[in-house]
């Protein structure tokens, strides 16, 4: 499975984004989804993940209320939309398939990941 992210940009604070995720095969359809981003100097953590029919979703402390995961699997993708941006929120977003139709915010229950999209926000 090849997961292809894209929609990061540069944009001020208070903006919106959206990102996107593109599966290469719909069996991801029966899989839970996550993204997570990792900022320079840091370690990657957890944003948000969505089971295999969107009925349960999970997003971290930081970007709950600003961000919302959702997904089509009709057209096998993810797509996270981010609001109220802050700097804090600049990083390299990573959206995942997990293993199983469930998962959270642990990055070892996902099995392949996407190159990255690059969220800045400048302040």
């Amino acid at each position: 499975v090849q997961l292809q992210a894209s929609g990061g940009g540069m944009v001020q604070a208070g903006d919106s984004l959206r990102l996107s995720c593109a599966a290469s095969r719909r069996t991801v359809s029966n899989n839970a989804m996550g993204w997570f981003r990792q900022a320079p100097g840091k370690e990657r953590e957890f944003v948000a993940s969505i089971s295999w029919n969107g009925g349960r979703i999970v997003y971290a402390d930081s970007v709950k209320g600003r961000f919302t995961i959702s997904r089509d699997n009709a057209k096998s993708t993810v797509s996270l939309q981010l609001s109220s941006l802050k700097a804090e929120d600049t990083a390299l977003y990573y959206c995942a398939a997990a293993y199983r139709s469930l998962a959270g915010a642990d990055s070892t229950q996902y099995a392949y990941w996407g190159q990255g999209t690059q969220v800045t926000v400048s302040s």
